[in-house]
């Protein structure tokens, strides 16, 4: 993984609380689950692609 850089963007607030009880169940930061997240789905993506 590389440099971490600030990104910001609106979520719907019903995710935003699904996304903080995920992280109290799995002991992870928001960050770190959103992190997996986008790897995840570029993953799928390039996937899908070849």
């Amino acid at each position: 993984m590389g440099k971490k850089k600030t990104f910001s963007t609106y979520v719907d607030e019903d995710r935003i609380k699904d996304l903080k009880h995920l992280a109290v169940d799995t002991d992870k930061s928001l960050g770190n689950l959103l992190a997996e997240a986008i790897a995840d789905l570029v993953a799928k993506y390039n996937k899908e692609s070849e």
